[in-house]
């Protein structure tokens, strides 16, 4: 362990305790205190803020696309890679007051794995179940770093389910030719198995305070955390109107079209469920909608003035939704997303 410094987090005016060896996002992580971020790799800067005070800060490696040399130079940082060697003070950019102190404290265990099943041609329905400690607490929307047994490498997948008390954990998982955890998962994992795991990451998460209108928009693997969230609106009988838009290639990439459907109607302010496809060319049975799902959105809606909106998976669908949702009239700050970027080969914005 290093030595240790204080950071204070303005204009919130939270200070935490950061050890040298730990990034800042971690330090905060860990005591509770749940600061916005995405990939925790230095890759999609939903981390982004800016150096008050303080010079001596040392990086872990990180895309230049999420934070430029110059921004740097300029003050601009990301939490989830710099490491505090004096004490600092840092403007939040990009924070929720309601989420920073809500936030659960991080807890590490073991899970084993209950099932393992394809849902699509490349997605895998992952079913685990904790071992020690019983329970890891969460908030629908966020997710759970697993240790790839044998490497010390560790990959970050959202629950789709709700919290409980039997310990059971749920996450739809892609799967990519050359990932890591993917042929981990499709080659080697089998029912009884044990993971190492940590949880809970990630502030794509309901804001409990507001009662606006939901706009949900998903790709790929962003099925999971949206299923979390529709999940937990509907046990909760949450009295918000919800339309869902979802983007796959084909047909054969849809998956819990049923429970969707199912849990729609049990939201009683009313609830649209509009899967769209990319390439829908050569399926002569689809008679929905085509396109990418962004180009869907802005075709079905005018004035989204006041809603709240959620967007997951690859990061090019998230990058156009936003712009889609912020021309549609949804402020930025009312704009929730998870960009799954992965360390395999890359999505497009229809998830493919």
């Amino acid at each position: 362990m290093g030595d240790k410094h204080i950071v204070r987090f303005e204009p919130v005016g939270i200070e935490i305790e950061a050890d040298e060896d730990q990034t800042i996002l971690r330090a905060a992580a860990e005591q509770g205190v749940q600061l916005m971020h995405g990939c925790k790799e230095g890759q999609c800067a939903a981390c982004k803020s800016f150096v008050l005070e303080g010079e001596d800060i040392e990086y872990d490696s990180y895309s230049t696309f999420a934070l430029p040399d110059y921004e740097r130079e300029e003050g601009s940082t990301l939490l989830c890679r710099a490491h505090a060697y004096e004490d600092l003070t840092i403007e939040l950019l990009n924070y929720d007051e309601e989420i920073i102190r809500s936030g659960l404290p991080l807890t590490k265990g073991t899970v084993e794995v209950v099932s393992n099943e394809a849902v699509t041609h490349d997605m895998r329905h992952l079913v685990v179940k904790m071992v020690e400690p019983s329970e890891i607490k969460f908030f629908p929307g966020q997710y759970m770093d697993f240790t790839i047994p044998g490497t010390g490498e560790s990959r970050s997948f959202s629950m789709a389910n709700t919290p409980n008390r039997d310990g059971l954990l749920e996450f739809v998982i892609k799967i990519y030719p050359d990932g890591l955890f993917s042929q981990f998962l499709a080659e080697r994992v089998s029912v009884g198995d044990r993971i190492e795991v940590e949880a809970p990451f990630g502030t794509c998460t309901l804001r409990e305070s507001r009662s606006s209108d939901l706009i949900f928009v998903g790709g790929g693997a962003g099925m999971s955390p949206l299923l979390s969230l529709l999940r937990s609106l509907a046990e909760r009988e949450v009295e918000r109107k919800v339309t869902f838009y979802y983007g796959a290639r084909t047909a054969a990439d849809l998956c819990f079209e049923k429970e969707i459907t199912e849990l729609g109607e049990q939201l009683k302010s009313g609830f649209s469920y509009i899967p769209a496809l990319s390439d829908a060319a050569d399926d002569a049975e689809w008679t929905g909608r085509t396109g990418l799902i962004t180009e869907v959105v802005e075709a079905d809606l005018s004035d989204l003035k006041g809603a709240d909106a959620y967007v997951c998976g690859p990061p090019p669908m998230v990058d156009a939704a936003i712009a889609s949702l912020t021309k549609l009239g949804v402020k930025e700050e009312h704009i929730f997303y998870d960009k799954f970027t992965t360390t395999g080969e890359s999505e497009g914005e229809d998830g493919s």
